[in-house]
């Protein structure tokens, strides 16, 4: 063989080799973590949440507004229970649809949005209400002061929206922001 024919076939040779290492490397991985809106069940390789169908821890927590509510307090009603951070991009990009939503259809769809504040994750007070002034926002805003709630609901990625319809069970949760149009299907579907 030519000089050039025999570095051709080594240089391809030696090409192959790497491709086949690098290949053997890669590890079988368990489950991928996918979250598909409108999706029956979440596929998730360690335990992140609540089950669907099962009745959501109860808590008690002081809203921005002074209120104090209870999740128990909204049995009879579809409830968008949904986690945030004033300093959340994807919250900041939710937030509006939610208003909008709110907006639209509490009264005509029998529903709740109550957006816990994950206050332990916050730059102080003046933050919150920066936020809920800035967008409007006009349904409770309970805050999270020592992380309790956040932790009893395994919140690990904000936004996280549990849907719990009118019997008092989780129907879905939901990671990542909504639009306005998946709010509506979603409550929709609680009955």
């Amino acid at each position: 063989m030519s000089k050039p024919t025999v570095n051709m076939v080594l240089t391809v040779l030696i090409i192959g080799i790497l491709i086949l290492i690098a290949n053997s490397k890669q590890e079988t991985k368990g489950p991928i973590d996918t979250i598909v809106v409108g999706a029956e069940s979440t596929t998730i390789g360690y335990e992140s949440g609540l089950e669907n169908g099962k009745t959501p821890p109860d808590f008690e927590l002081l809203t921005l507004s002074g209120d104090v509510i209870k999740l128990t307090d909204y049995k009879g009603q579809k409830v968008v229970l949904n986690f945030w951070a004033s300093w959340c991009g994807p919250c900041k990009a939710e937030m509006p649809h939610m208003q909008n939503y709110y907006e639209n259809h509490k009264d005509s769809a029998n529903v709740e949005i109550i957006a816990v504040n994950m206050t332990t994750e916050e730059r102080g007070l003046v933050s919150i209400e920066k936020f809920v002034d800035a967008y409007g926002l006009t349904f409770p805003i309970p805050l999270d002061n020592d992380g309790e709630v956040m932790d009893k609901y395994r919140i690990m990625t904000i936004p996280t929206t549990y849907m719990i319809s009118t019997d008092g069970t989780i129907k879905q949760k939901i990671i990542g922001p909504m639009d306005e149009k998946t709010i509506k299907e979603l409550v929709d579907n609680l009955d």
